[in-house]
Parts: structure tokens; C-alpha cells; sequence
């Protein structure tokens, strides 16, 4: 049997994050919702997506294929009753649809037909850019005792001040020294080569993915994850970093997500509270306009590869596209389209050739190809989103 993570409608409400990745790649907790998935069913799964993604992540057909809706967070109940499902059967929780098996080697035109069956627990499902960050400590705190269930920690070294060290697990190879570890409100996971320097402070659910830096003297509150090669300096609060970027410097965020390949120059800060304590408006993909929402509190949405300078600023609730090359004083406005140049003073549109050529320069750092797959992705969200840029 096939099991393939679909992109659901929920897919364009988690834009600008699945511009250049399936649903299912997305990090939130600890590792990527296909990850929890193949962990959850103990067997690999692909992914069905944006035909312009399918190069990169191919959909894998068998005789028999279950589609799950990868925008979901998997739990045991929830995994055995996509098991029990038969050909032609849908599983559904109110209006979501969960998962369906069928013999049909595509997504099949008529699911809306299948046999429903109602999942009657409660789920967590990601259904827009805001979940992401509203839903990483719960998610963070399940992956914890999944990944860590069984195993033992690697010491933790008599040079830290630890609290709650039952709540702490150290991966092998990772270095932690002259630190504040407080997990009595929630998990501290550190993974493999990880490093935290001295002086640092963390107050759980924390993770630190794998090689991943936490610099001297930073400040981390709960609800974060720093994903895999990441750096990470200042005060970050409830903030999901999903790998490969930078924020290596003093400086705020708060309630924020950041893509993979993003650089936040030193001393920038980014609002995540309005003066007036009012709700905010943010930027809706799907429905091309600001949006109002129940959230008070709501920092940066920085798509991948983008980046801006030292003393950077952002207004409450900022939406950032993909490869967008931020600088300048003032606060820009708070919707900036993928591939856009400038700042607060103007934009102008961020040349596809002159991108690649810095993607290629910051991945090479890593030792990092950018592939072929990867530039024509690249090209395709420049020409799609070009409708949002003035010129």
C-alpha cells in the first residue's frame, strides 16, 4: 500500500511557506509533518502536490493508495482509523476531509462520492500561517515524547543551571555549556551536533534541531524551534525557524515563522503586538487581500530565501514572500510580494537572475547545491506571484 501526503485547500492559506515545498515538508515541533506521518504508519510516504513541485517530490502510485491530507498532525487514534478505511471510503471530521483510499493511480475527480466516515476526535489541523506558530508547542511537546520515548539522554554538563532536567534530552555530539535551562513549563529537546553557547538562556518547549546554534547571551522562550543549521541570537518568543537560516544577532521576534535560506540582519526588529491591543489584519494568499483575524499577537511571516538588513524593522502581522532582498529605514508595509527589492522608500521587483545568483553564493556557505528542480521552482513563483508586485 501507498500512502501519499496530499496538499488540501488548506495548502494556499499556508502560503508564502508552500510556495517552493509540498504541505507535507513543512516543520512545526520538532520535525516535518511527513516525518510524524512515516512515523506514525512505520513505512515511507510521498507526497502528492503542485504539479510544478512534482518534479522535486515525485507521488509514488501503488495497487492501493491512501491519501491523508497532510496539513494534519497524525495521532494514534487518527492512524488507525485511516487503517481501517476501506476502497472507496473517505474519512472526514466535519468538513475536512482526512483520508480516503482508492485504487486510482491520481486523485481521483470524485472523492466527494466515497463513503464518508466520521473521525470523531479532536484533530490539529494547520489551516493557516498563523497555526504554525500557534500550534508548535503543542506539537513540539507530542514529538518530544515520541522522539526521546525509550532512550536516554546524553549527560548534561555540571557547567549549566537546569531545572527540570527529566524534561531536558541532549542528542549525541551536541554541546551545551554555561547555560540556563529551565523546562518546568515545557520540553527542551537539543539535537545531534547542536550548540548552545554560554550565557544562553532557555525557557522550554524549546527545540534545537539538528547543527543548529544558539549564539552567547541569547534569550529563547517557549514555543520555539530552530530548525537544522539554523543560528539564532537575541530574544526570540514562540517562533518557528524551519532551517538553513539566520538570525545570529540581537534582536526581536516574537509569534513569527521564517523559511528556510532567510537572513535577518543585526538589531532587526519585528512588532508583534499593536499599540492599541487590537486585532490584526494579514495578508490572505488565497484570498488576495488582508484578512481579518482573532489573533493579538502576530510577528514576521518571512518566506524562504529572503532576507533584510541591520536595523530592520517590521510593522505587527508582516507577510514577506519568497526571495524578497529587504533594507533601508522605516518600517515597509506589511504585505511584501515574493521577489520584491527595497523597503519602506519603494520596491521595485528583485531579478529572478540576480536572486539565484545570491541563493547560490549563501548555499555554497553551506555546502549546499541549489539544484536544477530548485531554479525551476524558483521561476515559477516569480512569474505567479508577479500579479502582487507594482512593476
Amino acid at each position: 500500500m501507498s500512502i501519499l501526503l496530499f496538499d488540501g485547500p488548506e495548502r494556499n492559506h499556508l502560503l508564502p511557506f508552500t510556495f517552493i515545498r509540498p504541505v507535507a515538508q513543512l516543520r512545526v515541533g520538532i520535525d516535518r509533518l511527513q516525518d510524524k506521518w512515516e512515523a506514525a504508519f512505520k513505512q515511507d510516504c510521498s507526497v502528492y502536490t503542485q504539479a510544478y513541485l512534482q518534479e522535486k517530490y515525485p507521488p509514488v502510485f501503488s495497487s492501493s493508495n491512501t491519501f491523508v491530507n497532510a496539513s494534519i498532525v497524525p495521532n494514534t487514534e487518527l492512524v488507525q482509523a485511516i487503517e481501517t478505511l476501506k476502497i472507496g471510503e473517505q474519512l472526514v471530521k466535519n468538513d475536512t476531509l482526512i483520508a480516503f483510499k482508492t485504487e486510482a493511480q491520481k486523485f481521483p475527480e470524485d472523492v466527494a462520492n466515497y463513503a464518508s466516515v466520521a473521525f470523531p476526535k479532536a484533530i490539529i489541523h494547520l489551516k493557516s500561517v498563523a497555526d504554525l506558530f500557534l500550534y508548535n508547542a503543542t506539537v513540539l511537546t507530542q514529538d518530544f515524547e515520541r522522539i526521546t520515548h525509550g532512550r536516554a539522554s546524553a549527560p548534561i554538563s555540571a557547567t549549566n543551571q537546569v531545572i527540570a532536567p527529566q524534561n531536558i534530552f541532549i542528542e549525541e555530539g551536541a554541546k551545551v555549556e554555561c547555560a540556563i535551562l529551565n523546562a518546568s513549563d515545557g520540553p527542551i529537546y537539543i539535537g545531534k551536533n547542536a550548540e548552545v553557547m554560554e550565557g544562553s538562556m532557555l525557557r522550554g518547549s524549546i527545540a534545537l534541531c539538528d547543527n543548529a546554534t544558539i549564539k552567547m547571551g541569547a534569550k529563547i522562550y517557549g514555543g520555539t524551534t530552530i530548525g537544522p543549521f539554523c543560528k539564532v541570537g537575541g530574544e526570540v518568543n514562540n517562533v518557528l525557524l524551519l532551517g538553513y537560516s539566520n538570525k545570529g544577532h540581537d534582536g526581536f521576534l516574537g509569534n513569527a515563522v521564517v523559511g528556510e535560506w532567510c537572513n535577518i540582519g543585526a538589531a532587526t526588529d519585528a512588532s508583534n503586538l499593536k499599540n492599541n491591543y487590537g486585532k490584526l489584519r494579514l495578508w490572505n494568499y488565497n484570498e488576495e487581500r488582508f484578512a481579518k483575524t482573532d489573533l493579538q499577537f502576530c510577528g514576521l511571516m518571512m518566506g524562504d530565501y529572503s532576507r533584510c538588513s541591520i536595523h530592520s524593522t517590521f510593522n505587527t502581522a508582516t507577510v514577506v514572500g519568497v526571495c524578497a532582498n529587504l533594507f533601508g529605514s522605516g518600517f515597509p508595509r506589511t504585505f511584501l510580494p515574493s521577489f520584491s527589492y527595497g523597503g519602506a522608500q519603494g520596491l521595485k521587483t528583485y531579478a529572478l537572475d540576480k536572486a539565484l545568483e545570491s541563493n547560490e553564493a549563501m548555499m555554497a556557505r553551506r555546502g549546499v547545491v541549489l539544484s536544477e528542480a530548485d531554479v525551476a521552482i524558483l521561476k515559477h513563483v516569480f512569474e505567479s506571484s508577479a500579479k502582487w508586485r507594482n512593476n
